[in-house]
């Protein structure tokens, strides 16, 4: 479901614990980081998407997050022509996003990155808010800085620095990390060619071969 200038409808979920660190999913047999994020279907209004796309990525259902806020416009970004499929060439340009700002009110425990039998992440940490954007695939980096930015007022009363990394700045580590007891097993335990930030917890695709 295109809009008349080529951009598919999309959801984009920045997830907040306690300390205002937010969700960092890698994607699966990548090396890129991102959020939760997906597709609008035809008849959902993006509340509705968006509370499916985060149980379908994530494992989490309504009763595990609180709606803190989401972006006033949509906002958009081109995907480059080496990404779209031929038959979409010419009609296809990206993805236009309303991205909500939620705060976990379950434990890590509810999160589950085998949710479903398409998995989007195969690994996950907490990290700060203003997240490193070099690990982001490069044509989604502005849309992630508007989002952060606009939606960082409604962050609860704490220190807020606007401090992307870049390049060859100094990466700053997560505060802390809980072991999720659904069995995210470590990265150092799988003979996997993947190197992973300290504390990010690891889940293995069972179908994919080691």
């Amino acid at each position: 479901m295109l809009d008349r200038e080529g951009f598919r409808p999309n959801v984009g979920i920045i997830l907040l614990n306690q300390k205002n660190q937010v969700f960092w999913g890698k994607r699966i047999r990548t090396h890129s980081w991102q959020f939760p994020q997906g597709g609008i279907d035809r008849g959902e209004t993006p509340e509705q998407a968006m509370y499916r796309e985060l149980h379908e990525e994530v494992g989490l259902l309504p009763e595990h997050v609180a709606i803190v806020a989401r972006t006033r416009d949509w906002l958009r970004y081109e995907v480059p022509d080496r990404y779209i499929r031929r038959d979409a060439r010419g009609h296809y340009r990206g993805q236009k996003q309303i991205w909500f700002l939620l705060r976990l009110t379950g434990g890590d425990w509810n999160l589950n990155l085998r949710a479903t039998s398409h998995p989007e992440f195969d690994a996950w940490r907490w990290n700060d808010y203003w997240v490193p954007l070099e690990m982001v695939v490069e044509f989604k980096r502005g849309v992630y800085e508007m989002a952060l930015n606009e939606l960082a007022r409604y962050l609860p009363r704490q220190e807020i620095r606007n401090r992307y990394l870049r390049g060859n700045a100094r990466s700053r580590q997560p505060q802390s990390h809980a072991e999720a007891p659904f069995g995210l097993l470590q990265m150092s335990s799988m003979q996997v060619q993947i190197e992973l930030p300290a504390d990010a917890s690891f889940d293995p695709d069972p179908n994919h071969p080691r």
